[in-house]
């Protein structure tokens, strides 16, 4: 994991803004928002749960993979083009993970 995934995740996960690169963290009233490229790919909701979401908007890459599995409770592994969220196979689309 590079020192940009590991700081924009400390962000994340703080609900503290953070911009470098092509990472963003946005503070939102009830959403804490990780974007990669300008795509919305993980969200902290600010509900008693701590709900985290996330999703690849489409982009199987591997900078995405880095960003979302430095999120606790997220291990994504690729294997012969499929992509596994913790062990399930996962196409991508939006998915509550905590």
């Amino acid at each position: 994991m590079n020192k940009l995934t590991k700081q924009a995740i400390a962000k994340f996960m703080a609900a503290e803004p953070f911009k470098s690169g092509n990472t963003k963290v946005k503070v939102l009233p009830n959403v804490t928002v990780l974007s990669l490229f300008d795509n919305d790919i993980a969200f902290k909701y600010n509900n008693p749960e701590q709900t985290v979401s996330i999703t690849a908007c489409g982009w199987l890459s591997n900078t995405t993979k880095e960003r979302l599995n430095a999120i606790p409770g997220v291990s994504i592994q690729q294997k012969n083009y499929q992509w596994y969220l913790n062990g399930q196979k996962w196409n991508g689309n939006l998915i509550d993970v905590k």
